[in-house]
């Protein structure tokens, strides 16, 4: 099942910001790219997360775009993973992975629930533009291109 063309399913999560963020409170402020993570443990989600910390400031000053990142851990973890990775935004803890099954799904492993790989491009409106769920956990759209598919009005920026 594919989210493309409908409304991204709301949530609330505790932050690594502290408090909680809510998908509709971020909306507010316009587009929204969520992210869901299988881990802390996950090497190729840190490697994503990385690039999209090197343009979220970036994506927030000239675009308005927020990035929520989803990690499938408490957020003691979750927080430890912002930490060792020196990731300059706000990461968000779905231990339950209640809300990586709203959007990519989430599959039982040694790790507990974890998170399968998904990126989800919301515009303004919380219509999901942009959606590529990762067939192998390497499998990541990584910040730079996700700024240009911004830029480019929801069109890929490489004319695909």
């Amino acid at each position: 099942m594919t989210l493309e063309g409908s409304r991204g399913p709301e949530f609330e999560l505790p932050s690594t910001a502290g408090g909680t963020v809510a998908l509709t409170d971020a909306l507010s402020d316009g587009p929204v790219v969520v992210l869901v993570n299988r881990g802390h443990w996950c090497s190729f989600c840190a490697e994503q997360l990385q690039t999209f910390s090197a343009v979220s400031y970036d994506l927030w000053f000239h675009d308005d775009v927020t990035i929520l990142p989803i990690v499938t851990d408490p957020v003691e973890k979750v927080t430890e993973m912002r930490d060792r990775y020196d990731l300059g935004m706000q990461l968000l803890a779905d231990p339950d992975g209640v809300v990586a099954e709203q959007y990519s799904g989430t599959e039982q492993t040694s790790h507990g629930v974890t998170g399968i790989a998904g990126t989800y491009v919301l515009d303004e409106e919380g219509t999901v533009r942009y959606e590529q769920v990762a067939d192998h956990p390497a499998d990541r759209t990584y910040g730079n291109w996700v700024r240009y598919f911004v830029r480019n009005g929801y069109a890929d920026p490489f004319g695909e």
